[in-house]
């Protein structure tokens, strides 16, 4: 049955009848209403800040105006949504975009609006919807298979980290991964720093230690001196890390085999990655200058977490 809101005469009987002393369940019996469906009516229109009474000229008048607020009513033009497009283009969520435009004490939606307003784009053959993010990969659990990765002598164990590093309170603490395309050997290397979240993105011909070396010595050289750890997963790509060391002040760190959690920051930054880079995209094409910009349009992003500052904001205080 269909819920309906009482009418002003209704709201007339219900204050009469209050005030000879019945009960809601007799009250609702002779209405022929709900007695929850009257209790709903008194907490939202009572006059609380006066003394609490129910007033049904009041009542009325305030649903009147609730119905008038309703967003079912509002009717929004394409010119209404010209800046949530345009941060749409730039890869930043519907929540992103709601945050952002707030913290600017900008005219925004709710996210949800947002959403809707996608929604019905693609309905109408729009391409809105695929700026929004890709799904993250599933992975597979593997039982009882033999770990053999990062079987690697005097490494540093994650363990042996500074335990200031866990509290993202201080710059200069960095995650770094490599992700792969598909049909060719070419791939990235990515690093992000812990507290800001700030990116960079290398990229490179192969997945050789050498390979990778040199780009990380490159990219650490753009600002040594904010770089004081870098913690890696066990892939082998990472064994020659003595090398990164040698030639900066930085120190490497190893995470848990299968722990990619230990490693979040740069899971996150990743899964970003592929709203530019899909999975099963080859990289063979990509350029530095496309992976520089890439990082740029990422780090330009508010973020919940930071409040709606980005990255960039925070990085360079």
């Amino acid at each position: 049955m269909r819920y309906q809101q009482l009418t002003s005469e209704e709201r007339v009987v219900l204050s009469t009848l209050k005030l000879q002393g019945l009960s809601m369940r007799k009250i609702g019996e002779q209405m022929g209403r709900h007695h929850s469906t009257l209790y709903r009516e008194l907490d939202r229109n009572r006059c609380y800040h006066i003394d609490g009474a129910y007033r049904p000229s009041k009542a009325q008048r305030r649903t009147v105006a609730r119905r008038r607020r309703s967003r079912r009513n509002r009717h929004y033009s394409e010119a209404d949504f010209k800046e949530v497009r345009r941060l749409l283009r730039k890869k930043f969520s519907p929540e992103q975009i709601t945050g952002y435009l707030r913290r600017l004490k900008q005219p925004c939606f709710s996210h949800e609006t947002i959403y809707l307003y996608i929604w019905r784009d693609k309905a109408n053959g729009g391409y809105l919807w695929k700026h929004l993010r890709q799904s993250p990969k599933i992975r597979r659990k593997r039982y009882k298979a033999y770990d053999s990765r990062g079987r690697l002598a005097d490494k540093r164990h994650i363990s042996e980290r500074p335990k200031t590093v866990e509290t993202r309170r201080y710059k200069g603490h960095w995650e770094i991964d490599t992700v792969m395309g598909k049909g060719s050997t070419d791939c990235i290397v990515t690093l992000v720093e812990r507290k800001t979240g700030f990116l960079m993105i290398g990229k490179l011909k192969d997945r050789s230690t050498h390979s990778l070396n040199k780009k990380t010595k490159r990219l650490i050289s753009r600002n040594p001196l904010e770089f004081k750890t870098i913690t890696a997963d066990n892939g082998t790509e990472f064994h020659q890390y003595k090398a990164i060391e040698s030639h900066s002040t930085v120190k490497f760190y190893f995470a848990n085999p299968f722990h990619s959690w230990e490693r979040g920051s740069n899971e996150n930054a990743n899964g970003l990655i592929r709203q530019y880079i899909p999975k099963g995209t080859s990289m063979e094409n990509l350029t530095q200058q496309q992976c520089d910009r890439i990082a740029s349009e990422l780090n330009a992003r508010p973020r919940k977490r930071y409040h709606y500052q980005s990255p960039e904001d925070l990085f360079h205080v």
